[in-house]
């Protein structure tokens, strides 16, 4: 058994990722690379954009705190504090429109 804050870890996390010169921080509490499930706990500054790219599987995004945008083609989802966005398959980019945490959460595709 192990138990991580995910509020202080956000709290870190924000810390580190206003410090940083690309406005971002990430550290992930489950899984990794080996593992069908991962979550990070990732803080954007506002403004910082996660570029276009694709998944390996199904995710979702939940908002700790701040405001950030979910954009795929021409459809976009913003979420607040307490939104859990689904993200769809495909290309997509996330936009902080204010400082932001989330908990980013993803399940591999097995081949």
């Amino acid at each position: 058994m192990q138990k991580i804050s995910v509020d202080a870890l956000a709290r870190q996390q924000l810390e580190a990722a206003l410090a940083s010169p690309n406005g971002r921080a990430a550290d992930t509490v489950y899984g990794g690379h080996e593992k069908v499930l991962r979550q990070s706990v990732m803080a954007m500054a506002a403004g910082t954009q996660l570029s276009e790219h694709k998944n390996p599987g199904d995710a979702t995004v939940f908002v700790i705190r701040g405001c950030v945008r979910l954009t795929a083609g021409e459809d976009s989802w913003q979420g607040k504090a307490g939104d859990l966005l689904i993200v769809p398959p495909g290309l997509h980019s996330l936009t902080a429109e204010e400082d932001s945490t989330f908990l980013f959460t993803v399940a591999k595709h097995r081949e």
